[in-house]
């Protein structure tokens, strides 16, 4: 269908039946109609995604029958909606501004990618109704596709914010910090399940957040200036306090740093290392054909752990596993928390070190390797600690909250650590890890139908990619581009050839994903889609994607020697198991 302006209306996907899955629906202008100026659309990367995510989160709003303005109060689903379908609808984007694939403006086209469920009686579509619906989203397409429509002040604020932010991030290494958090920021959320800021009106407690004068950091970005803050610097970071303090709600802000944000979500300039990666202990998950021995080695009956697999990895062993699979793939900084770690993996104190001999120990304790891992390899850690302190004497900074206040406590732990005799450990060199992994595409498609409907899980086939302790993903419509990478390296020869590592492979798929070689505002989350552009795909990083693979029970990886070119099989599962181990140490 085309209209005014060259208006064009065009459908995909048009579902087989009412109560089927909706219809895709593209929506497209010329650019030259939408009239949105290159200043804004075409000059950077960062400033395209920035105004087709506000262009997103207007259309959505009005779609719901908002005012296209608002976008943090709920509102009824109304409008053009009702029990027997006829809804239409855009993904609304959270507190993240990425890219994605509901709205592309390019230097030919503004394009809005939408669903709709087509109104139906019984199982008959109901066409009269169906065109009226499409005539009210022509007139929410006139409010919210076209410049001069929108509000020029909200969309250039918008646009500038999340410029400073990326501008920001690209600052750290060259200043020689890890993350950086600015003053002000409020960094609790309103719930576990509501990624929203906590307001003075949910609790009278707010506290934002102060950097203490001694780690105070200036960063100056190109619109809003100078943003003062406190910088962590690379290398070494307790982050340490009592319970309740905050020490687990400055990590996650930081492990979310790796996004920009829109503008009052508070965190906007907590900022962190992209590459940084939350690490965490997993019981229970899948391992196969990585490469632990860096942490866990002499394993009884002299089992190898240098090509490692287990379908039931205990909490040292899928710890280990998962720091290795990071650094595999480039991770330079790694965010962990205690809470959620298996402790004879992250420490070995004097009493268990003479009870029970190193030579009959197959664990190297994290405390050990984390020093030349920065010293080596360049990698930075921060780690939240409540419980011990053996890693005074090795760490750089240290941070401590105390009701949600941050104080500098670097000089006060190293003299506790000499006055109790705490000693740093005898490091382990770390040598830069070389991935050796080879993925096959056996195993690799699904044997039956695919979904995610959440962040925990995606059903592939008869089997489960269990997401739960992959902590980085910030919308669901990065889980489902991640199901649509599986598919798609699965059906495509170009990526898995039998002979590039997994690395290879997933840097090859991000280039693509990225439209790396393309021009600004090409959309290279469209090469995952199967037929037609999906409307509702988010950019996943290469760690959570590498995640998913490393996770999915069904992929076949083997060890190649690189210096014979051969492929080395993994320690098999069933040989654990006839060992009596439950997935290692």
């Amino acid at each position: 269908m085309e209209g005014h302006d060259g208006c064009q209306l065009i459908f995909d996907r048009v579902q087989g039946d009412p109560y089927a899955a909706p219809s895709w629906v593209r929506v497209r202008l010329p650019s030259t109609s939408a009239n949105f100026p290159d200043e804004c659309a075409l000059k950077s990367r960062v400033r395209n995604v920035a105004l087709c995510d506000f262009i997103t989160r207007v259309l959505s709003d009005m779609l719901q029958g908002g005012t296209g303005t608002d976008w943090t109060r709920t509102l009824p689903r109304r409008g053009w909606s009702s029990s027997k379908g006829g809804s239409i609808h855009v993904e609304m984007p959270g507190q993240y501004v990425l890219p994605r694939t509901s709205v592309v403006i390019n230097r030919q086209v503004v394009e809005a990618r939408l669903t709709l469920s087509l109104p139906a009686r019984g199982r008959s579509i109901e066409g009269h109704r169906a065109s009226q619906i499409i005539g009210g989203l022509m007139d929410v397409v006139k409010r919210s596709l076209y410049f001069e429509s929108l509000d020029k002040a909200a969309l250039w604020s918008h646009v500038r914010c999340v410029e400073d932010q990326d501008d920001a991030r690209q600052q750290l290494f060259s200043l020689g910090l890890v993350a950086f958090v600015a003053n002000g920021s409020v960094l609790p959320r309103k719930s576990g399940i509501d990624d929203r800021p906590l307001t003075l009106q949910d609790t009278s407690n707010l506290v934002e957040f102060k950097s203490p004068a001694s780690l105070e950091t200036r960063i100056v970005v190109p619109n809003k200036g100078c943003i003062l803050g406190m910088g962590i610097r690379r290398g070494i970071t307790m982050i340490v306090g009592g319970g309740f303090h905050g020490k687990s709600t400055l990590l996650q802000a930081l492990q979310f740093g790796v996004y920009n944000k829109v503008q009052g979500d508070g965190r906007e300039f907590v900022l962190c290392d992209p590459n940084a990666v939350k690490i965490r202990s997993e019981d229970g998950r899948w391992i196969c054909c990585t490469d632990i021995s860096p942490f866990i080695s002499n394993l009884p009956f002299g089992l190898d752990t240098s090509g490692f697999s287990t379908a039931d990895a205990s909490g040292s062993t899928s710890q280990a596993a998962n720091i290795i699979e990071a650094l595999e793939l480039g991770a330079t900084a790694l965010l962990i928390d205690e809470d959620t770690c298996a402790t004879n993996f992250m420490i070995r104190d004097a009493a268990m070190v003479e009870l029970v001999a190193p030579e009959k120990e197959p664990i190297t304790p994290f405390i050990r390797k984390v020093r030349s891992l920065f010293d080596c390899c360049g990698v930075s850690t921060i780690v939240v600690i409540g419980g011990t302190g053996d890693f005074f004497p090795v760490a750089d900074t240290v941070v401590c909250m105390d009701r949600y206040q941050a104080s500098n406590l670097t000089t006060e732990a190293q003299e506790v650590a000499k006055r109790h005799g705490c000693l740093a450990p005898r490091p382990e060199l770390y040598a830069k890890p070389i991935s050796c992994r080879v993925l096959l595409r056996s195993g690799l498609a699904a044997d039956w139908k695919v979904s995610a409907k959440s962040l925990r899980c995606i059903c592939y086939g008869n089997t489960e990619i269990e997401l739960s302790f992959v902590e980085q993903f910030a919308e669901l419509g990065q889980v489902k581009a991640v199901m649509a990478c599986l598919q798609h390296l699965a059906a495509t020869g170009s990526y898995v050839d039998g002979k590039r590592t997994l690395p290879e492979i997933v840097t090859l798929l991000e280039r693509e994903l990225t439209s790396e070689k393309q021009g600004v505002g090409q959309q290279g989350l469209d090469v995952i889609s199967k037929d037609f552009p999906c409307p509702f795909h988010v950019l996943p990083r290469r760690f959570e994607i590498a995640a998913a693979l490393n996770r999915l029970r069904t992929a076949k990886v083997v060890k190649q020697d690189r210096q014979q070119g051969a492929s080395v099989e993994s320690m098999s599962v069933d040989r654990l198991h006839d060992a009596g181990i439950k997935g290692g140490a």
